[in-house]
């Protein structure tokens, strides 16, 4: 099996949703199919049926990351130098409208471009890898072609 690469932040995040799930959200999700039970014929109840879903996705879920967390490489980005690779923060700007943005190379299960995470399966930060500061990068984008210059890459 292939190796997952996570920063530091984001196997932590994982493995506090993990915790939520177990410790919290599956008892939780126990007790309420036990009362629904006690409402009578399960066929036409309707709590019941909800909650043995969300009890198949919480189950689903926690199997997801249990397989991720067994899988994790666990990459230190502040340990790094050089050019663009796997946890660097780069400031990138777009070269046609001078839109300045900063996003940091993580794996997709940590990715939240929203919040300035970058999956390192995406067509930018493909782009991105092995580049340094100063270069320029062309990307094929759902939208049409763009042209990125790097502006700095950091190591955080």
């Amino acid at each position: 099996m292939e190796k997952i690469p996570l920063t530091r932040a984001g196997y932590d995040k994982l493995q506090a949703e993990l915790k939520q799930l177990k410790s919290e959200d599956r008892p939780a999700i126990i007790k309420a199919i036990a009362e629904a039970r006690e409402h009578g014929d399960l066929s036409e109840n309707a709590e019941y049926h909800s909650a043995k879903e969300k009890q198949s996705f919480i189950e689903g879920r926690i199997k997801e990351l249990e397989g991720v967390m067994s899988l994790a490489d666990v990459i230190d980005p502040a340990r790094m130098s050089g050019a663009i690779k796997f946890g660097a923060t780069v400031g990138i700007v777009d070269e046609d409208t001078d839109e300045e943005k900063t996003y940091q190379i993580v794996g997709e299960y940590e990715a939240d471009l929203e919040a300035g995470r970058l999956n390192i399966k995406s067509p930018l930060a493909r782009a991105l890898i092995g580049k340094e500061e100063g270069d320029s990068v062309e990307v094929r984008t759902p939208g049409g072609d763009r042209s990125y210059e790097i502006l700095s890459i950091s190591w955080a």
